[in-house]
């Protein structure tokens, strides 16, 4: 990439089990070298809750540069042996300062371009953690220091929580704004202050689903109200949300949004080919 090229990004919304894993898979085998910089989050990654150091060398492979996550990072106990050491994987920000991890990590090109992602954690109907107002303020202005490029993955649930931090942010000159943890896409993507931004990015895995996970499991938690473990939706549909966008390099402004919503039928598909 030459210094007078602009930087197309692509954000992948949670990865939801092995649907969502091989649903990038394969999206990255056809359309890798479209983007200079990918991210993924991934606190879903690992059976539907958390991510197992298998399936983080897996996504790596993929072609993922970034892998954000969320709440539910610590569901897979065997985080706390290998994520010191996992320099792609991006913890919440807003936790106590000496949680293991990072919450930040400014990523860097051959030729010196540096790209700061930071995650961070929202607190409406979300467990308690240190105030992302005043944490990602102080971070991304130490971030914007270093590099005018910052991306921001909100894990949050409130819409309005969303919206009102990612006008904050825009403020303090972030490039880019991905909403994620309600697994549904939103339709409302566009530039606010040379910020790219979205209230939720979706998700990625089975389509047959309730945000990825079985409907019988689902129906059976609402209409009983008794606690039963959600499992992984399965099946041949499999969805993919994304969003990408593009930004000017020397000044961090973003100028393009693109959401992306696709949808495939992998046995419709292999009929198709048989015919």
């Amino acid at each position: 990439m030459s210094d007078d090229k602009n930087i197309k990004i692509l954000f992948f919304g949670d990865l939801v089990g092995r649907p969502g894993r091989l649903a990038v898979r394969d999206f990255l085998i056809k359309n890798k070298h479209n983007y200079d910089f990918i991210i993924a989050n991934v606190e879903n990654a690992s059976h539907g809750f958390g991510l197992t150091e298998k399936n983080y060398k897996e996504i790596s492979e993929y072609g993922v540069d970034c892998m954000t996550s969320g709440n539910h990072i610590w569901d897979k106990k065997e985080i706390f042996n290998y994520i010191s050491g996992a320099e792609k994987l991006i913890r919440p920000f807003n936790y106590p300062a000496d949680t293991v991890g990072q919450g930040s990590h400014i990523f860097e090109f051959n030729n010196g371009i540096k790209i700061a992602v930071i995650n961070v954690l929202g607190r409406v109907f979300m467990s308690p953690v240190e105030s992302p107002w005043t944490c990602a303020a102080n971070e991304i202005k130490r971030l914007k220091e270093i590099t005018p490029i910052v991306i921001v993955d909100f894990h949050a649930e409130a819409t309005a929580e969303k919206i009102c931090f990612a006008k904050f942010c825009s403020e303090l000159g972030i490039s880019a704004f991905f909403g994620t943890h309600t697994h549904v896409q939103t339709a409302d993507e566009h530039i606010m202050n040379n910020t790219a931004y979205i209230t939720d990015a979706g998700f990625c895995g089975s389509a047959n689903s309730v945000i990825g996970m079985e409907y019988s499991t689902s129906l059976n938690r609402f209409t009983t109200v008794v606690p039963e473990r959600y499992e992984v939706a399965e099946g041949n549909s499999v969805q993919v949300n994304a969003v990408e966008v593009e930004i000017n390099p020397t000044n961090g402004h973003a100028f393009a949004i693109k959401r992306i919503f696709m949808l495939e039928d992998k046995e419709k598909k292999e009929k198709d080919n048989e015919e």
